[in-house]
């Protein structure tokens, strides 16, 4: 009986005397490609604050009710997640995220049919949240388990800063046509960004370094590429099973909940409409929320630089507080115009707006093993249900109150909360065996 050993890595770069060229990693080409397939999805996470004040004037519906109808997407945005992991272990990246992409589009552009609000949450609550969790970032981080070993805390910065930079392109351009010619366009440009990207991902994504003969980033070996995994739906089950028994995956789940309640469920949902509530128009406060995207870019990146160097816990810590402390300040800063306290706030709090996400996923990574990217979607599913709750008790409490003052305080309270969570998680990674 022969034995087949693994066969040493292609060079992947040669740099030397001689003038010998230097070749870039097919690695870092998926990466760009994963990339621009999530700038290319990004508008679905654009539009839903800008959506609020003018679906509340031509049909009358709730700041409720249409915070409802987000909730219902942030809520299966993130538990699609770990089935879409599991999935593409199954089917490959490339058939998922077409689809997904594919699935996004056609909720995105039914809106403009709806007369209802019930067809609000069935098109943008239901299939944009479908689709949505598909390309969440589980998709991001199993990119990153397959094909690099070297530099994963920079990478996972750089595809997770894709979703900031996807709104910095999409929000000014989204809310200047919606104030200019209405939101129905603006659904249309969203749903077309989606499908553009459809034929970008089915040509040139490739779901394994196997697949063209190379070892991952950083790897000495080319690895074999692993058999499809049947039973994704129970592979993400068993796998939340085994994690569940584990003390930092509850802490991990917290803190994103945590998370997703002071960014998507508040920030990128009721930004726009609470500073439009204090007199600043809705092209100044879709811009604010752009630049958030510029420095979240920075933020998030630097975030995978410092996630290779220091204690991942640690950098939660800092990034809950810092978070806590922005929050608490920003009912005073709320005024007609856009002055240099909000412009602080603006760049203070989009340094830190998903800077916690490679720490977290790095946090999986070494407590969960081969199961991380599954694991880390269903703490990524934490994070969509906390953004779900506030998205709608955040319209229910402007509902009710008249402001959003009382839910700023109360998610600067609850990053405080998070920060001392984060603290607790243990060092000592403890992985349990990958689920069959």
């Amino acid at each position: 009986m022969t034995q087949t050993t693994p066969r040493p890595a292609r060079p992947a770069s040669r740099s030397g005397r001689g003038g010998r060229r230097t070749r870039i990693h097919r690695a870092w080409f998926v990466a760009l490609v994963t990339f621009v397939t999530i700038i290319g999805a990004a508008g679905f996470a654009s539009l839903p604050g800008l959506l609020i004040d003018p679906l509340h004037a031509e049909f009358g519906w709730s700041r409720g009710t249409i915070g409802f109808a987000a909730s219902v997407n942030l809520a299966l945005y993130g538990l699609t997640a770990p089935f879409a992991a599991a999935l593409m272990d199954r089917f490959g990246i490339r058939r998922v995220v077409a689809c997904a992409l594919t699935v996004i589009a056609t909720g995105a552009g039914l809106t403009v049919f709806m007369t209802e609000s019930w067809q609000l949450v069935l098109c943008w609550g239901v299939l944009v949240g479908l689709g949505s969790g598909s390309m969440a970032l589980a998709f991001a981080a199993t990119v990153t388990n397959r094909w690099f070993v070297a530099r994963r805390g920079l990478v996972t910065g750089i595809l997770t800063a894709a979703g900031a930079s996807g709104q910095l392109i999409f929000l000014p351009l989204l809310s200047w046509i919606v104030e200019h010619h209405g939101w129905r366009p603006a659904a249309l440009i969203v749903a077309a960004a989606a499908l553009a990207v459809v034929p970008f991902v089915w040509l040139l994504l490739r779901d394994h370094p196997a697949d063209v003969g190379l070892a991952a980033y950083g790897a000495q070996v080319c690895a074999p590429k692993p058999a499809p995994v049947s039973g994704a739906a129970r592979r993400a089950v068993k796998a939340l099973v085994n994690a569940a028994r584990t003390g930092p995956f509850w802490l991990l789940a917290g803190t994103f909940a945590i998370c997703g309640a002071s960014t998507n469920g508040l920030v990128k949902t009721h930004f726009v409409p609470a500073a439009h509530d204090h007199g600043m128009p809705v092209t100044a406060a879709a811009g604010l929320l752009a630049v958030i995207g510029v420095f979240d870019v920075v933020g998030t990146i630097a975030s995978g630089w410092f996630t290779d160097r220091f204690e991942a816990r640690r950098l939660l810590a800092v990034y809950y507080g810092l978070r806590g402390v922005s929050l608490m300040f920003l009912p005073m800063l709320m005024a007609p115009s856009v002055h240099p306290p909000m412009i602080f706030f603006i760049v203070f709090y989009g340094l830190d707006w998903v800077a916690t996400v490679p720490p977290t996923i790095a946090l999986c990574r070494e407590h969960y093993g081969d199961d991380s990217a599954i694991v880390f979607g269903w703490v990524l599913a934490s994070h969509q249900v906390g953004a779900a709750l506030v998205a709608f008790l955040g319209g229910v409490a402007r509902d009710a109150f008249g402001s959003y003052d009382l839910v700023w305080y109360a998610s600067g309270a609850l990053c405080a909360v998070a920060a001392l969570m984060a603290l607790i998680i243990r060092r000592r990674p403890a992985r349990i065996p990958a689920a069959v």
